[in-house]
């Protein structure tokens, strides 16, 4: 049996913490939040769990928790790491099917998709962030696919990382768009990637990315500069055929 740690990245959510955490133990009881600076009441709350826990004095971004997490668990001596949102869109309930396939042993990176199964007109997501996700999937599969990379959902956070596979990579991007920065490298490094279904849900379609990024195509442009320039950094690891384009100084759309 291999030993997973549940990380989860947290930032004011003193309205799900308690909920979230009793299911999350439920299903794996080592655990790891990374605290990115709340300015709520979640810090109080987290010592009411039998959970470790890292803070960031100020908010330092969602991809530098999720480097944490990737650190802890590799000094811990995780074999895998499972990372999840605490705000009731991912199902705590869903992470014995990321258990069922670690022990399958047949992947490095074990993405949970929104989009493998029909997604009811009822719980589609916002439009305009569903519609980022799809372009930049389809420029991450146009690009990274000869290697490898066919996904459905470039964004989910919900996913299963094999701690060996995750460190000796090298991350600056801590912000939202640190899957860019992800993939690429995963790719470049012949990790075993594979997609399982989870559920779609969003709470609240209306939660902001922060500053600039509010804006839709302000957002969508910073994350193909950070794929961009990505790319650019491992194109001898790459297929000749992901770089075509940025060589040209040509961006597709």
């Amino acid at each position: 049996m291999r030993k997973v740690l549940v990380a989860i990245p947290v930032y004011n959510e003193e309205k799900y913490i308690n909920r979230v955490m009793g299911r999350v133990l439920e299903q794996n009881s080592d655990v790891l939040v990374i605290d990115d600076g709340s300015t709520d009441s979640t810090p109080c709350m987290l010592p009411s769990f039998p959970v470790e826990v890292i803070r960031h004095s100020t908010n330092r971004g969602y991809g530098r928790s999720l480097q944490d997490a990737f650190r802890w668990a590799a000094v811990d001596g995780y074999d895998w790491v499972v990372t999840m949102d605490c705000d009731e869109q991912h199902e705590p309930e869903a992470i014995p099917t990321f258990l069922d396939r670690i022990e399958k042993d047949d992947c490095d990176i074990i993405s949970g998709s929104r989009y493998l199964e029909p997604v009811a007109a009822d719980d589609a997501p916002p439009p305009n962030r569903a519609a980022i996700n799809r372009k930049i999937t389809a420029e991450l599969n146009d690009r990274l696919g000869p290697s490898g990379l066919q996904i459905t959902d470039a964004f989910c956070g919900f996913k299963a990382y094999r701690v060996d596979a995750v460190r000796d990579m090298v991350f600056d991007e801590d912000g939202y768009a640190f899957p860019m920065q992800f993939w690429v490298q995963s790719i470049a490094k012949g990790h075993r990637v594979c997609e399982i279904p989870v559920k779609l849900i969003y709470n609240d379609p209306d939660r902001t990315f922060g500053g600039p990024l509010n804006d839709d195509s302000v957002r969508y442009e910073h994350y193909r500069t950070v794929l961009h320039r990505e790319l650019r950094r491992h194109e001898s690891s790459l297929p000749s055929n992901a770089l075509q384009d940025l060589i040209a100084g040509v961006c597709c759309r």
